[in-house]
């Protein structure tokens, strides 16, 4: 049965317009983004075999194009659309955190770090960079490494700051493990780049480790900071 045959109340858009996007699922988003289905699947079934076949919302999300397009229905088009709209959510939250001091706006932050780094198959490294009114003002990935580690030297972390004026930085990096929980490597690299970065008085706000959809870790909720 095509979604318009459906009863009024059971139809995505309709649903979305009378009570948010949140109170659809995430097949329901993705067939609103979809907007059609496929001869004999109507745009939610579609959906539904698009998360089941790559086993979660995030891996859909991060598909390479090659893997999408082969999908029955989907294509290059279709691919470049929600690259697209994945690029918006992330300008969208990096322009609120740039607007307000980052400790008016830590839900849009960790949002942010979620959709740059949640999905990465490879573990970066990456420096948020903010002004004395601790406003965004930049953001870099420094480095890259392997499933396991990565090596992050401080002479870089401090040149970024110091070529970008920055009087604060936030640090952050992924496990792609889907482990979020914070390693005595992450501590030790912390500590070192706190003490390299007060040397040139900048501070270190925080540094979240991303694993997946999951909340990011914050080491100054931990106390770790």
């Amino acid at each position: 049965m095509a979604i318009t045959d459906w009863p009024a109340d059971e139809r995505p858009r309709e649903r979305l317009l009378a009570r948010g996007a949140a109170a659809l699922s995430d097949a329901e988003l993705l067939a609103l983004f979809l907007r059609v289905g496929i001869k004999g699947k109507s745009a939610v079934d579609l959906a539904r075999d698009l998360l089941q076949r790559f086993g979660s919302l995030s891996a859909l999300c991060t598909a390479s194009a090659s893997a999408f397009s082969a999908i029955p229905g989907m294509g290059l088009a279709k691919y470049a659309q929600l690259q697209a709209v994945l690029e918006l959510a992330r300008r969208a939250l990096g322009e609120e955190m740039a607007r307000r001091d980052i400790f008016d706006s830590p839900a849009a932050v960790r949002d942010w770090l979620r959709l740059k780094l949640g999905a990465l198959p490879r573990e970066v490294f990456l420096v948020i960079l903010l002004d004395s009114q601790n406003r965004v003002i930049g953001s870099e990935e420094l480095f890259q490494g392997t499933l396991a580690q990565t090596s992050v030297h401080p002479r870089e972390v401090v040149k970024l700051v110091l070529a970008h004026n920055a009087a604060a930085v936030i640090l952050a990096h992924n496990h792609p493990s889907g482990v979020g929980e914070p390693s005595q490597a992450d501590r030790l690299l912390t500590d070192t780049l706190k003490q390299a970065l007060a040397l040139v008085d900048v501070r270190v706000l925080d540094h979240f480790i991303v694993a997946g959809n999951a909340s990011p870790v914050s080491f100054a909720e931990r106390g770790l900071l």
